[in-house]
């Protein structure tokens, strides 16, 4: 059967500029070339479990103008439940503005409709979490939001993955209260200090081409990055986290799950944009069979 993964975050229009190099301040510079994407980290995330196999609902609201309805119909075309995203009157959708540049990428994001992402709109939807095998949130929305859902899944043991992005602080109280954390290694430097130590079993902690650190049995461990053909890395972090909510899902132990996610964040990087790169399960194992052959 397969896993019932809900997603409760922010559903955005990327709007990708790319450029030789980044401005410096007050510098205006000519960009080679500008496109519009679907994009936000709650419906990345939900795009990336839905390829993989999942059942997912997105929890969430667009605007109500022709981004939302392009955001809403592009979910669906991705096999993504929309039953739950709702279009806010006089409110745009939710943005991002992001350079693309020396393979890197410097994001701004406008929240628009995502505001309205409120604990009642939530607590309205809660049978769709009460339902899940897993679910995920990200900080692109309200922070009474956000501790509304981490209080909800702990109060019915529904397995909540936190998605610390962007860095956010949260009283610990919080953080205790997550199966998984998985911050990047800034956000990991700046939310977790050495005196939070008792919050190692959660951490997941993506570091780029370092590859992924966590803790199991109090021993630090890592699953190494995979080489690719770098294009944009926008939408990686997201294509992690909805892979590791389907494999924890369907019952892969830890390291097989961070593996299988890190797999799928590799091959994201390999097209232009947040969600055109999001493999399917087939191309992750293709990948990961052809690492293990590498290393045998």
């Amino acid at each position: 059967m397969r896993p019932k993964v809900t997603i409760v975050g922010s559903i955005n229009m990327d709007l990708l500029t790319s450029t030789d190099q980044f401005p410096s301040q007050g510098e205006t510079i000519r960009g080679t070339d500008f496109q519009t994407a679907p994009g936000g980290k709650g419906a990345n995330q939900a795009v990336a479990a839905a390829r993989l196999g999942a059942d997912v609902q997105m929890i969430g609201c667009v605007g109500a103008d022709s981004f939302g309805e392009e955001l809403k119909g592009h979910l669906k075309n991705e096999s993504v439940d929309t039953t739950h995203i709702q279009t806010i009157e006089h409110e745009p959708s939710g943005l991002a503005n992001i350079i693309l540049s020396e393979k890197d990428n410097r994001i701004i994001i406008i929240p628009g409709a995502n505001g309205h992402v409120t604990p009642e709109y939530v607590e309205a939807r809660k049978d769709a979490i009460l339902s899940s095998d897993y679910v995920v949130i990200q900080f692109e929305i309200p922070k009474q939001t956000i501790e509304y859902c981490i209080d909800l899944c702990h109060q019915h043991d529904i397995p909540l993955i936190i998605n610390p992005a962007p860095a956010m602080e949260l009283d610990t109280s919080y953080w205790e209260k997550a199966t998984y954390i998985t911050p990047n290694d800034t956000e990991a430097s700046q939310l977790f200090s050495d005196e939070m130590h008792h919050l190692n079993e959660k951490l997941i902690i993506t570091m780029g081409a370092e590859g992924v650190q966590f803790s199991e049995n109090l021993e630090e461990k890592m699953v190494s990055s995979h080489e690719v053909e770098v294009v944009d890395t926008t939408g990686a972090g997201d294509t992690f986290n909805g892979a590791l909510a389907v494999a924890l899902a369907e019952k892969l132990d830890l390291k097989e799950a961070i593996a299988f996610a890190n797999a799928a964040a590799a091959l994201s990087i390999t097209k232009l944009g947040a969600q055109q790169g999001m493999p399917t399960k087939k191309e992750v194992f293709e990948l990961l069979t052809k690492t293990k052959d590498k290393k045998d």
